[in-house]
């Protein structure tokens, strides 16, 4: 964190304070508004001071605790550091006022300091009162009742009602609706990843009915593929990937764990069931296959197969895993950090590090270690089972009862030669696809409880010190206490903890994730800090909203398709994403949501929306992870053992990013241009970047170059006999509109230009149009296919296709 003021602390002064530092205008000051410690000044505090003067006592300075009330306001020695008799005596306003360094607070070697506005605050703050209250993230949400509002008729949806009273109060009001395009394009990318078909656009334009707008929503609520673009966002959460991560970063099996993911966001599967399939699949009474699949995220974090390792060091390793993704997902909190000491901003202790890795002591994940190094592609990571998808189950459901049917007619005499030999003939098919089927069962990792190991808190996290207590499976002690009768807590007791609204956090875990899906349809959280709710966290902007919408998600029984609803129905979603001058200088940020977001597609969208307008996209659900065209040697680093990428040849080639094989040491490039993490950890939002490599990617990686290809032909087949009738199909395809004049006339010349150089290049149009694996166009002339292709590349690039308006 910088030394300047965070921005809902410049909000507050912008709002509040009538003057800026302590000076006074016209001889008096003007009584400001109230300052909230847990807006204002506990950042302050957490980001200046809590170093030294914070939770963990082994960094402790003068016995003082600035994150403790009472420590900070008991009597010393004749004096306070915050005395609320005599503010401006208080010990604390006389550190921070010091002009002599030996005095000043935070020491000048600190490399902290305090900017004139923070003091201002600190002062203020003081003056009324030093009232003090807890981290917003550790207090249970409370319903708050939706605000009244000047302008009632623009805001219908309780949602708006909280983003409108705060627009009101700045003197603001909401950007205009976006047009019926933007909205569709919108809307679509956010809830299915991939962009909506001319048809689509063509009938949500024209539909007049007033409930248009509420159709569209639930017809992309109910498509496959919204389980499939939510599942790359928690794919990210939960640090999914192919490979083990360290050292020869081999391949592993879990695939089916993400055809589980998305069947379960399809399904609309309760958040609360969701939670406990994955932390205790195998604890559930009613355990089945689905639930040993979902069991697997237990298993997802980097392992180490290198011969020679340390079980001990592994395990410890290993345990810090399991605590650091449980906090981020869960509960948005840093508990990672407690690992060697107390945490140095939020209420963690090193004891409640290790209490929350004892409840995953009892996953059997240490065999790969025991057994030696193992440097064979896939690894073996026992326990695994051989398993079908819960889709692939139904489909040999289906064709187990064809079959038996076919077999009780052919038992039934019908005198008819010819129908027997059909119904032979059909039985045999339908066998010939059900052991393909059975065939295509896959390994994946599950997990087995054992006889839990003994956990110990290490001091400094040093693996060879055992030394420290044994700690038994326990929740973060400020957080309560987890109680179970007559025996030890378990996985499943967490994963209940954690979603129980009454007897546990569950409001509080509500809250993180309507953050999080908040920032996936506005761009931005109502906290920014996605992964980290505690001190050093950005408070949200509208908390009361926040705290509604986390009620709104557990009353609603954890219905996530609910509560994405909501977010996508209100005025605040349909705004513009266009900023006026007026907004800009009051709302440059967007904190206020004065208007909606324009933010760059996300890396497996970029490619699927591609493959999408070119006609090459392969919409099937599930399997085995799948691996596009990649650079030659970019594996040549790669060790132990030594391995080649081969990429498929088949159909698998054009399926979606979410199934693409995902490498953590060598990330397939196209992603890692677009800034997809290598999944080593829980990742709640990624970074946007803005890249020539970016540009260069699109128009030179195979994917694209081959979908310029496809698109090209199909421009030319489908688009009409004249060049602007192709472009008009073509802009319907790639950006749902038509050209303007100055597009028309940019592009014709480049057909022209292009035509005339393939024309006199014949080699080169046939290099250009005749490669790859999609089907070659035939029946076309090859000059006018390739000039086309340049047309078809140019749009791909654009910045309008990749962006989501």
């Amino acid at each position: 964190m910088s030394n300047g003021l965070r921005p809902a602390a410049l909000w507050m002064l912008r709002s509040a304070l009538l003057f800026v530092g302590c000076g006074i205008l016209a001889g008096a000051e003007p009584k400001p508004a109230r300052i909230d410690f847990g807006r204002d000044i506990r950042p302050i505090l957490s980001d200046k001071c809590f170093h030294c003067h914070g939770p963990d006592a082994e960094t402790r300075s003068a016995d003082l605790r600035l994150d403790d009330e009472s420590d900070a306001k008991r009597l010393r020695d004749g004096y306070r550091i915050l005395d609320v008799a005599k503010p401006l005596e208080s010990e604390l306003w006389l550190r921070i006022s010091a002009k002599d360094d030996s005095e000043r607070m935070p020491p000048p070697d600190s490399g902290k300091s305090l900017t004139a506005e923070e003091m201002t605050l600190l002062r203020r703050w003081i003056e009324q009162g030093a009232e003090w209250s807890q981290h917003w993230a550790f207090v249970t949400p409370v319903r708050a009742p939706v605000p009244e509002v000047q302008e009632a008729r623009l805001a219908e949806h309780w949602i708006d009602r909280f983003i409108l009273a705060r627009l009101e109060a700045e003197g603001l009001t909401f950007s205009p609706e976006a047009d019926r395009v933007t909205l569709l394009r919108r809307v679509t990318f956010d809830l299915t990843g991939l962009p909506p078909t001319p048809a689509e656009v063509a009938e949500f334009v024209n539909d007049r009915r007033p409930d248009a707008w509420e159709r569209v929503v639930d017809r992309l609520l109910a498509s496959e593929a919204f389980g499939e673009r939510l599942a790359s966002y928690w794919l990210d959460l939960v640090r999914f990937a192919d490979t083990v991560g360290y050292h020869g970063d081999q391949d592993h099996h879990i695939s089916p764990y993400r055809d589980y993911v998305i069947d379960a966001f399809n399904d609309n599967l309760p958040f609360d069931q969701f939670t406990r399939e994955q932390l205790a699949g195998d604890l559930l009474p009613d355990s089945g296959i689905d639930q040993k699949i979902a069991s697997g995220y237990n298993r997802l974090l980097q392992t180490s197969h290198e011969g020679g390792v340390q079980v001990k060091e592994y395990l410890a390793i290993y345990s810090a895993d399991h605590v650091r993704n449980l906090s981020a997902v869960w509960m948005g909190g840093t508990l990672g950090c407690a690992q060697c000491h107390d945490h140095k901003y939020d209420p963690y202790t090193a004891k409640d590090f290790y209490a929350m890795a004892a409840f995953f002591a009892d996953v059997d994940e240490d065999r790969h270690l025991r057994g030696g190094g193992r440097d064979t592609v896939p690894t073996v990571r026992a326990p695994e089972v051989k398993v079908l998808t819960r889709r692939e189950r139904i489909l040999l459901a289906d064709l187990e009862q064809q079959i038996h049917e076919i077999e009780e007619s052919l038992a039934t005499p019908t005198g008819e030669g010819a129908n027997v030999a059909e119904l032979q003939q059909k039985k045999a098919a339908l066998e010939a696809r059900r052991t393909a089927l059975q065939e295509n069962a896959r390994l994946t990792m599950i997990t087995v409880a054992i006889e839990p190991r003994t956990i110990r808190i290490l001091p400094r996290g040093n693996w060879l010190d055992e030394s420290g207590p044994i700690v038994e499976p326990g929740i973060p002690e400020f957080l309560g206490t987890l109680k179970v009768e007559g025996r030890r807590a378990n996985r499943l007791d967490l994963a209940t903890w954690l979603t129980d609204p009454d007897k546990g956090v569950g409001l509080l875990t509500a809250r993180v994730f309507a953050n999080r899906f908040w920032y996936l349809f506005f761009g931005e959280g109502i906290s920014r800090s996605l992964d980290d709710f505690g001190g050093q966290g950005e408070p949200p902007s509208h908390p009361e909203l926040l705290d509604r919408l986390a009620h709104e998600f557990v009353e609603s029984g954890w219905n996530l398709k609910h509560l994405v609803r909501q977010m996508v129905l209100s005025r605040t979603y349909r705004q513009v994403s266009t900023v006026s001058a007026a907004l800009r200088e009051h709302d440059p940020e967007n904190r206020l949501f004065s208007r909606q977001a324009r933010f760059r597609l996300p890396a497996e969208m970029i490619r699927d929306n591609a493959l999408a307008i070119s006609g090459l996209l392969v919409r099937q659900i599930g399997g085995a992870s799948v691996k596009p065209y990649q650079p030659d040697g970019y594996y040549r680093h790669l060790n132990f053992p030594k391995r080649t990428y081969q990429y498929h040849t088949d159909e698998r080639q054009w399926r979606r990013g979410v199934y693409v094989h995902w490498q953590r040491q060598f990330l397939h490039p196209m992603m890692k241009a677009f800034d997809a993490p290598s999944r080593e950890e829980c990742t709640a939002q990624r970074p946007r970047s803005n890249t020539p490599l970016e540009s260069l990617t699109l128009l030179n990686d195979p994917t694209f170059v081959e979908a310029a290809r496809v698109l090209a032909a199909r421009i030319l087949r489908e688009g009409g006999e004249s060049a602007d009738s192709r472009l008009d199909f073509a802009y319907s395809l790639a950006l749902s509109r038509t050209p303007d004049a100055t597009e028309r006339g940019i592009l014709t010349d480049l057909l022209t230009a292009s035509r005339e150089e393939y024309t006199s290049d014949p080699e080169s149009a046939r290099a250009l149009v005749g490669t790859g694996l999609a089907k070659a166009a035939t029946g076309l002339d090859v000059s006018e296919h390739a000039a086309w292709t340049v047309v078809a590349r140019t749009l791909l690039n654009l910045s309008e296709t990749n962006t989501r308006n």
